[in-house]
C-alpha cells in the first residue's frame, strides 16, 4: 500500500462543503476575539491582517493542490473550488474590514488606493480574483468551456500580487511574507514543468 493511500481514503471520505463551514466558523470566531479584545489592542489591525494572512495561505494551498497529485500522489483536487473560494470571501473580509471599519471614508479608501503601493498592489489581487469567484459554479464551467481553465489562471498572477501585498504591509523586514511569495514562486514554476510536460506528451513526433 503507498504511503498516499490513507490520505487519499480519508480526502474521499470529507464532503467539500466542510471547508466552507470550518472557513466560515474560523471567521467568525476571529471576529468575536476581535469585538471581545481578544487580538489585543489593536483589534482592527489585527483582524485585517489575520484574514488576510488565512486568504494567502488558502492561495497557497489552492495552488499547490495540482503539483501534489502529480508529484506526490496526494488527490486533493475535489477541495479545489472550496479552497479558492473560501480564499476569495476571506479576502473580501479582509478588504471590508480595512474599509469599513479602519478608513471609514470612500474618499481616504480612494486616495489610499492612488497613493499607497501596498494598497494598490492589494487591490489589483482583488479585482483578479472576482471574476474567478463569480464563475466557481458548475454553470459558469459549463458555458465557458475551454475558456474557463484560461480564466481561472489568474489565481497565478493574484497569488504573486498578494504575497508582495503582505511583504509592503509588513512592518521592517520581516522573514515569513518572503517566504511564501518563494513558496507561490515555487509551486507556479511546478505548475510551468508541468504544463511542459504535458505539451511534450502531445505533440505530434516528426519525421
Amino acid at each position: 500500500m503507498a504511503l498516499t493511500d490513507p490520505i487519499n481514503s480519508a480526502a474521499r471520505r470529507v464532503p467539500a462543503w466542510s471547508l466552507y463551514i470550518l472557513g466560515a466558523a474560523w471567521a467568525g470566531w476571529v471576529f468575536y476575539l476581535g469585538a471581545t479584545g481578544g487580538l489585543g489592542v489593536e483589534p482592527i489591525e489585527a483582524l485585517e491582517h489575520e484574514y488576510g494572512a488565512m486568504a494567502l495561505k488558502l492561495l497557497v494551498v489552492g495552488l499547490a493542490i495540482t503539483p501534489l497529485r502529480r508529484f506526490a500522489g496526494i488527490n486533493l483536487m475535489k477541495f479545489r473550488r472550496a479552497v479558492g473560494v473560501s480564499a476569495f470571501f476571506l479576502v473580501l473580509a479582509h478588504l471590508l474590514v480595512w474599509a469599513v471599519l479602519d478608513v471609514q471614508s470612500l474618499d481616504r479608501i480612494w486616495a489610499d488606493i492612488v497613493k499607497r503601493p501596498y494598497v494598490t498592489v492589494g487591490m489589483a489581487g482583488f479585482l483578479l480574483l472576482l471574476p474567478l469567484a463569480l464563475t466557481s459554479n458548475n454553470r459558469a464551467v459549463r458555458r465557458l468551456g475551454p475558456k474557463w481553465r484560461q480564466l481561472h489562471k489568474l489565481t497565478y498572477p493574484a497569488a504573486i500580487l498578494a504575497a508582495i501585498h503582505f511583504i509592503w504591509l509588513a512592518k521592517g523586514f520581516q522573514i515569513e511574507p518572503v517566504v511564501w511569495l518563494v513558496v507561490i514562486c515555487g509551486l507556479l514554476a511546478s505548475r510551468l514543468r508541468l504544463g511542459r510536460a504535458s505539451n511534450a506528451r502531445v505533440a505530434p513526433s516528426k519525421g
